[in-house]
C-alpha cells in the first residue's frame, strides 16, 4: 500500500482591511483611467464633430458659389418672374440647393452606405441629421435694426466699413428683388452711400490706398481693389475696373443641433460677390489660345504686352516671353524657351513649383523654376488656375457667334420701353425679355450686337444678290428711336447719281490723279457704280467698275466735300474680293446725326452693322451669314475712321460678317480727356496718349480694301490696345485637327494670305481706368464668398 507523505506549515491569516483597501485603491485607478479614457474621447468625438462641421460648411459654401451664378443668368431670362419660376430662383432655394449638393445631412452619402451593405447600419455621428431648412441655417448679418430673412444686400445702405462699397438703385422694384433674389441689372451703380468706401479702399477698416474714382463720373465702373485670390486676373491688391454686386448672410450649420450634440459654434458672416468685370486685358477669351507663334509657323516679332492675359487653355511656343502673368481655367503647356513672368517650367503647375516661387524670399531658387526677378513680382506666382481658389468661380459671359448678330434667338423678346415705337412696334427686336425679375434681359446683357445705340441693318434682295437698301436707326434725344431707310440699287448700282458727285470731265477709258482720299462714281444717267476711299492713280473703265450700263459711253465722277455737304455715312462699295460690301464711315456719323435730330454721338457711340434675314422673301434666311464667313455672304468696309475724336465716349462697331478695315483706324488723339484722368505711360503707350476709347467686334477681320483700284499693295499692320475672342468652345488642335487653336496676333489682308510676321507690329496694352472703356466690351463675371474678417 503506498501512502503519500504531508508536509504542515505555520498557520496565517487574511487581512480584510487590506483586501478591501487594495480593491479601492485598484477600482479607483481603473475608474479614473476610465474617466480619463471617457473625458478624452468626449473632447475628440467634439473635435471630429467641429472638423465635420467645418467642413460641411465648406461643402456648403463652395455649392452656394458654383449654384448662384447660374440662378443669376436665369433671373434675366424670360418668364423669370413667373410663378413657375420665382420659386426655383430664390435665395431661399439656392441655399437649400446648396444644402443638398453638399450633402450636409449625412456624414456617409446614400452610395457608398448602400455598397457597405451592412443590415441596419447607423451613424454614431451625431451630427448628421436634417439640414433641408435654410431658415435654421442662414440669417441675415447682424443689424440695427435687426432685419428678417436670409440675405442682406449690397444696395441702398450702410452695413459699415468691414463690408464692401454699396451700390445704389432708384427702381424700388429691383431693390426689393435683389433681397430675395440674386439680381445683376444695369440700375445697380455707385452712388454717394459708396464714395467714402471708393476712396479709401476701406475692407475692415484698414486704409488701404485710394483706388475709387468719383462716382458722378464713373457709376456704372469704378476702380476696386482685387481680392485676395490665388487667380490671378489681376495681382491681389492691385487695381482693376470692375462693379460689385455683393449680398451678406450669417451662418450656422450646428446651431439648431447644440441641445443634442452640446457643440456651440459661432455664427459666421460672410459676404457673396459677383464681381462684373469688362475685358480689360491685352488678350483675352474663353477658348484656348496658342502664344508666341503665327499660324505659318513664324515665331512673334515686334511685340509689347502690358498687363495680364487670360485664356481658358494656353500653349506657349515660339520664344513667347510674357512679362507680367497669365491666368488660365484649364491648364497650359509650355515649350523650352518660353516665359511668364520671368519663370519657366515645362509643368508650373507641379507640386512644389509655386511653393518653391513664393518661399524663396530674396534668394534663388534651384528647383525647377528659377526665381529670376521677385523684387518685381512679390510673391505671386505670375501662373494661376481659377481652380485655385476654392470659393471663387471665373466665368467669361461668351455668346459665341450670338454676340455680332442682334437678330438671334428672338424668340420671347421684347421690349415694354418700346411699345409705342413707330420703328419697331412692341419692341420685338429690342431682345428685353419678357417678365424677368432683372432689370435687364440675358440677351442685351450678353448681346453685343443688341447693345448698340444704333443699328444698320441691309435689307437683302434674292439669293446671292447684293444688298438693296440700308435700314439705318438711331437714338433720340427723348430715348426712342428714329429710322432712315438708304436705297442702293440692284447690284450695287444707284439709280442716280447723287447731287454732291460733280463730272471731273473724264470719258470713258480716261485717268485722273486724286491728291486726297475720294469717293468717285462711274457711269451715266440711269447705272453707276461706286468706289470709296481711293487715292492716287484711277482709271474709270469697265476692267475697274464693272459695266453699270452696257452699251452706253460713261464717264467719271468725284463726290466734292466742303462746307455745307452732308456726306451719307454708309454706302455701297465695288466687291471686295467678289464679295458684295457695305461701306461704313464713322468720321461722317456726327453731322449725319445732326441732319436727322438725333442725339448727339455721346449717346450714339455704337453701331451694329446685320443683316436683316428674319422674314421671308426679300428677307430670306438663307441669307444670314455665316461663321467663317461664306464666298456669298456681304462684308462691312470701315473707311474714313482715322479721326474719332467727336465720339466723345467712344466708338464701336459690331457686326456678323466679315469685317475690312481699309483706312487708318483711331489714330488722332483728343484733348477730350476725363476729368481726373492721366493716361498711362506704359511700354504700348511711351507718350501716354489718350485716343478715344473703341472697339471693334467681327467674326473675321481683313486688313486693306482698294486692291481692285490701288492695285496688290505690301500691308503693314500696327495693333494696339486689347486683343480678344469670343469663341465659346475650346479649340485644341490635338482633339480638333480641323479647328486651329486661336492665334490672337494673326493678321490677314484681301487675299486671305497671312502677312508677313516681319509687316506685323503689336502693341497692347491693359485696361487701368473706365475712362479706357469702349462703349461696348465682353464681360466676365468673378463669383467670390468670403468671410468677414477677411474681406
Amino acid at each position: 500500500m503506498k501512502t503519500s507523505s504531508f508536509k504542515r506549515h505555520r498557520a496565517g491569516y487574511i487581512s480584510f482591511l487590506l483586501v478591501l483597501t487594495t480593491g479601492a485603491i485598484l477600482t479607483a485607478l481603473m475608474f479614473g483611467a476610465y474617466r480619463r479614457a471617457l473625458g478624452a474621447q468626449i473632447t475628440e468625438s467634439k473635435v471630429q464633430l467641429r472638423t465635420d462641421y467645418g467642413e460641411k460648411e465648406e461643402a456648403i459654401l463652395r455649392a452656394i458659389v458654383a449654384i448662384t451664378p447660374n440662378r443669376a443668368i436665369k433671373a434675366m431670362k424670360s418668364n423669370s418672374a413667373s410663378a413657375a419660376e420665382r420659386e426655383s430662383l430664390a435665395w431661399s432655394r439656392i441655399f437649400a440647393d446648396a444644402l443638398a449638393l453638399a450633402n450636409s445631412q449625412n456624414s456617409l452619402s446614400p452610395g457608398m452606405v448602400s455598397s457597405m451593405n451592412i443590415p441596419g447600419l447607423k451613424s454614431a455621428n451625431t451630427g448628421d441629421g436634417v439640414l433641408d431648412n435654410p431658415a435654421l441655417i442662414f440669417s441675415t448679418v447682424p443689424t440695427n435694426p435687426v432685419e428678417l430673412g436670409l440675405i442682406s444686400p449690397g444696395i441702398n445702405r450702410d452695413l459699415g466699413g468691414v463690408y464692401p462699397p454699396p451700390l445704389t438703385s432708384a427702381d424700388a422694384l429691383m431693390n426689393d428683388r435683389d433681397r430675395n433674389f440674386p439680381i445683376i441689372s444695369e440700375l445697380k451703380q455707385y452712388g454717394p452711400s459708396a464714395q467714402v468706401y471708393l476712396n479709401s479702399a476701406t475692407l475692415n477698416g484698414n486704409s488701404t490706398g485710394a483706388y475709387g474714382l468719383p462716382v458722378g463720373t464713373y457709376s456704372k465702373f469704378n476702380r476696386l481693389k482685387y481680392p485676395a485670390i490665388n487667380f490671378g486676373y489681376a495681382k491681389p491688391g492691385d487695381a482693376f475696373v470692375a462693379k460689385r454686386n455683393w449680398w451678406a448672410f450669417s451662418m450656422n450649420v450646428a446651431d439648431h443641433d447644440r441641445v443634442r450634440t452640446g457643440i456651440v459654434r459661432p455664427r459666421r458672416n460672410f459676404v457673396l460677390s459677383i464681381y462684373e468685370i469688362p475685358t480689360q486685358l491685352p488678350i483675352s477669351a474663353a477658348s484656348s489660345m496658342t502664344l508666341g507663334q503665327y499660324s505659318g509657323g513664324a515665331a512673334w516679332q515686334n511685340y509689347k504686352i502690358d498687363g495680364r492675359i487670360s485664356v481658358g487653355q494656353a500653349t506657349l511656343v515660339g520664344n513667347a516671353a510674357l512679362d507680367d502673368g497669365l491666368a488660365l481655367r484649364r491648364g497650359m503647356t509650355m515649350a523650352s524657351g518660353t516665359t511668364v513672368g520671368g519663370q519657366y517650367s515645362a509643368d508650373p503647375f507641379a507640386t512644389g513649383n509655386r511653393e518653391s516661387y513664393q518661399y524663396a524670399e530674396n534668394s534663388k531658387s534651384t528647383g525647377a523654376i528659377p526665381i529670376t526677378n521677385q523684387s518685381s513680382i512679390g510673391a505671386f506666382f505670375p501662373m494661376s488656375l481659377a481652380s485655385e481658389s476654392g470659393r471663387a468661380a471665373f466665368i467669361p459671359i461668351s455668346r459665341g457667334s450670338a454676340f455680332f448678330d442682334r437678330f438671334d434667338n428672338l424668340q420671347n423678346s421684347y421690349d415694354p420701353t418700346y411699345n409705342n415705337d413707330p420703328v419697331e412696334p412692341g419692341g420685338a427686336l429690342n431682345h428685353v425679355g419678357n417678365n424677368t425679375l432683372s432689370s435687364t434681359s440675358w440677351n442685351n446683357y450678353s448681346t453685343g450686337a443688341q447693345q448698340c445705340a444704333m443699328r444698320l441693318d441691309i435689307i437683302v434682295g434674292e439669293v446671292n444678290a447684293d444688298p438693296t437698301k440700308l435700314r439705318f436707326q438711331y437714338k433720340k434725344d427723348d430715348g426712342t428711336r428714329g429710322s432712315k431707310e438708304i436705297p442702293l440699287g440692284k447690284g450695287g448700282i444707284r439709280p442716280d447719281l447723287p447731287l454732291e458727285y460733280v463730272d471731273v470731265d473724264v470719258t470713258e477709258g480716261g485717268s485722273i490723279n486724286l491728291a486726297t482720299s475720294s469717293d468717285i462714281a462711274y457711269g451715266a444717267s440711269g447705272g453707276y457704280s461706286f468706289y470709296s476711299g481711293v487715292q492716287g492713280l484711277v482709271t474709270f473703265n469697265n476692267a475697274t467698275f464693272g459695266d453699270p450700263l452696257p452699251g452706253v459711253v460713261k464717264k467719271g465722277y468725284v463726290r466734292k466735300s466742303g462746307k455745307g455737304v452732308i456726306l451719307t455715312p454708309f454706302g455701297q462699295n465695288i466687291r471686295v474680293n467678289n464679295r458684295a460690301c457695305i461701306v461704313v464711315y464713322p468720321e461722317r456719323i456726327p453731322a449725319y446725326l445732326t441732319s436727322l435730330g438725333a442725339a448727339p454721338p455721346a449717346i450714339n457711340n455704337s453701331l451694329a452693322v446685320n443683316v436683316d434675314y428674319t422674314g421671308t422673301g426679300l428677307g430670306a434666311p438663307e441669307r444670314k451669314p455665316s461663321i467663317p464667313c461664306g464666298p456669298t455672304d456681304y462684308g462691312v468696309v470701315l473707311k474714313e475712321c482715322g479721326n474719332l475724336t467727336e465720339f466723345t465716349t467712344g466708338f464701336s462697331l459690331v457686326t456678323n460678317m466679315r469685317l475690312f478695315v481699309g483706312d487708318h483706324f483711331n489714330q488722332v488723339r483728343t484733348a477730350n480727356i476725363p476729368q481726373g484722368f492721366v493716361p498711362s505711360v506704359t511700354p504700348a503707350n511711351p507718350l501716354g496718349l489718350y485716343l478715344p476709347p473703341c472697339s471693334l467686334f467681327a467674326p473675321e477681320k481683313r486688313y486693306g480694301s482698294d486692291a481692285a483700284v490701288a492695285g496688290a499693295q505690301a500691308l503693314t499692320v500696327e495693333l494696339n490696345g486689347q486683343i480678344g475672342s469670343l469663341a465659346k468652345v475650346d479649340k485644341v488642335v490635338a482633339m480638333e485637327a480641323d479647328v486651329p487653336s486661336i492665334r490672337p496676333l494673326d493678321a490677314k489682308g484681301l487675299d486671305e494670305s497671312s502677312i508677313a510676321a516681319s509687316d506685323i507690329t503689336t502693341n497692347l496694352t491693359q485696361i487701368r481706368h473706365p475712362a479706357e472703356l469702349p462703349p461696348i466690351t465682353m464681360m466676365n463675371w468673378l463669383v467670390l464668398l468670403e468671410e468677414v474678417g477677411g474681406l
